[in-house]
């Protein structure tokens, strides 16, 4: 092994020999890891202004730095030049670029330079606050997909260690604790997950003031179910998986639900890995779809049908699980994972139907990572193979999904097309369940068009009534987005902080929020708060949207925020 470059946890430099070298002065440590990070090349003036404002001769001060941090990577030819070239030691390797490698250790890893806190500018601070958030979520990316892979192969001791930790790393997110519970149930630790329930049950109550949902609970439940006799496994499986499905479509959801558990412990016992992956997949993605607040459930499923799906070769049920997962997971703003997931799904894709879900998913994890145009291409990649297949189903979500992305283009004039095209199909398939968004968001695309807000006010009032009739968090953050977005394009200022304050709180009422439309709502308050002249509340809120941006990975409004913030 040669040298390593630690910067995640207590920064060093260790040698060959596994010896720590000496680095001089703590600010020495931010310059190497702003360096390292950056996207772009650094010029000496720029960072010798951004890290020693104070310094009577800040360049001097730089020189001393990378004197002394060439000393201890063993390199005259490393840190140097105008801009700072990295020229790291070739067996150099910097854990901060190994996370999601084979070998990165993720239970040893710690926070970006911790307890390193440089006396730097404020566009410095701003920056290192961006990366000590993104580089925590890719570490909690990390321990999730390890968690719920370790689940996939049954090996639960590992899963519960690394769930753990992820619990204490999140102790309010619920989404680890479902995980912790989920681990223990499986490894038969019944008692324990349901006492790990207990306990997180009254650390939010008494933090949060509210309990965690149902999910929790449902994830350490034992599920004991027998098949009547003289009837073959398989058939009562494939009973239940049909009465299932069919009990969702027609809106039954407990009911359906219920089914699909039911059919997923009879396929455990019957020894057949394509009829048991087939029953994950279908419940996975009925907790993802059809009943709020359990992505998580979902997620670990869809990991063990994964699994299965490629022991038995099946590459049908491989895509769908990954293409549902890598959806939760771009849901919630974990874009690597999503991308991994996904890319995994294209290369395994084969029919028209699989490639147009695969690439809408895609198509929606890139916009809102702000890698708007190469999303856009996805977008229509997927309507193409959605048209061939004749999915009019799969070609409405594309064209309402991709309208969301056209308008982050700044194209509101096709995002309309896109949403009168996507409200005709939804029209004739009846699919009352989605229309919620795109009638909202047709609204938006009309306002950046200058329509009189007026004219727009009937049907986003419908789309407020219908999705809180449906009781679709998401849909109903995003009708309230857009109805105050209506109001202060009328100048009702009063009216469009209450509906965006309403928007915030439907958005993060469930657990397993669309943090895309979460950070919408943020930047859309910052803008009104700073165009009504409240200063203070803008720099507050843009703070919070810089800090939710970088977590999860929303490149385009990191930059945004971060820009107002040095300003």
């Amino acid at each position: 092994m040669g040298l390593r470059i630690q910067l995640l946890g207590s920064p060093a430099i260790i040698d060959a020999q596994g010896e720590r070298m000496a680095v001089r002065g703590l600010q020495a440590w931010a310059l190497l890891a702003r360096i390292l990070l950056s996207k772009r090349e650094l010029g000496r003036r720029e960072v010798a202004a951004g890290l020693f404002p104070e310094a009577d001769d800040p360049l001097g001060s730089l020189r001393w730095c990378l004197a002394s941090l060439r000393r201890a990577l063993g390199s005259a030819e490393a840190l140097t030049g105008d801009p700072i070239a990295a020229n790291l030691p070739r067996d150099a390797e910097v854990d901060v670029f190994q996370i999601e490698s084979d070998a990165f250790e993720v239970e040893a890893a710690g926070d970006l330079l911790a307890g390193i806190e440089p006396r730097c500018s404020p566009e410095f601070a701003t920056w290192l606050l961006i990366e000590r958030e993104r580089m925590a979520a890719l570490i909690d990316e990390r321990l999730r997909q390890a968690a719920m892979q370790a689940i996939a192969v049954r090996d639960y001791g590992r899963a519960i260690r690394l769930a753990e930790l992820g619990a204490r790393r999140l102790p309010f997110d619920e989404s680890a604790h479902i995980l912790l519970a989920k681990s223990l149930a499986l490894a038969g630790s019944y008692d324990a997950a349901l006492e790990h329930v207990q306990a997180t049950e009254r650390a939010f109550l008494a933090e949060l003031g509210v309990k965690p949902s149902e999910a929790l609970r449902s994830a350490a439940r034992r599920t004991i179910a027998s098949p009547p006799g003289g009837v073959g496994p398989s058939s009562v499986v494939k009973s239940l998986l049909e009465s299932g499905l069919a009990a969702l479509s027609a809106g039954a959801v407990d009911a359906g639900i219920d089914c699909l558990r039911r059919a997923v412990a009879d396929a455990e016992t019957s020894n057949d890995r394509h009829l048991y992956a087939k029953a994950l997949l279908e419940l996975g993605t009925a907790l993802v779809h059809a009943i709020r607040g359990y992505d998580n459930e979902g997620a670990i499923l869809l990991r063990q049908s994964i699994e299965l799906a490629e022991q038995c070769s099946d590459a049908t049920i491989a895509t769908a699980a990954l293409r549902e997962l890598g959806y939760v997971e771009a849901l919630a703003g974990r874009r690597p994972a999503a991308a991994s997931h996904l890319t995994k799904a294209l290369e395994i894709a084969r029919d028209p139907e699989s490639l147009a879900g695969v690439h809408a998913v895609m198509g929606f994890n890139l916009v809102d990572w702000g890698q708007t145009e190469v999303g856009l291409e996805h977008y229509d990649t997927s309507l193409d193979y959605a048209r061939s297949a004749q999915n009019r189903r799969r070609e409405a979500w594309s064209l309402g999904l991709g309208g969301w992305g056209q308008l982050a283009a700044g194209e509101p004039e096709t995002a309309r097309r896109w949403f009168d095209d996507c409200l005709a199909i939804v029209e004739d398939l009846r699919w009352v369940a989605f229309r919620p968004w795109p009638l909202a968001l047709l609204a938006e695309a009309q306002l950046k068009l200058d329509r009189d807000p007026e004219t727009l006010r009937g049907g986003l009032e419908e789309a407020v009534a219908l999705s809180t009739q449906l009781a679709d968090p998401c849909w109903e953050a995003t009708s309230y987005r857009v109805l105050a977005l209506m109001h202060a394009v009328a100048d009702d200022m009063e009216s469009a902080f209450e509906w965006l304050t309403r928007a915030r709180t439907a958005c993060v009422r469930e657990m397993d929020a669309y943090m895309g439309m979460l950070v919408a709502i943020l930047a859309d308050r910052a803008t009104l708060e700073a165009r009504a002249g409240h200063a203070a509340q803008a720099d507050s809120t843009t703070r919070e949207l810089l800090s939710v941006a970088a977590r999860t990975h929303m490149d385009a409004y990191v930059q945004w925020a971060a820009a107002r913030v040095a300003n």
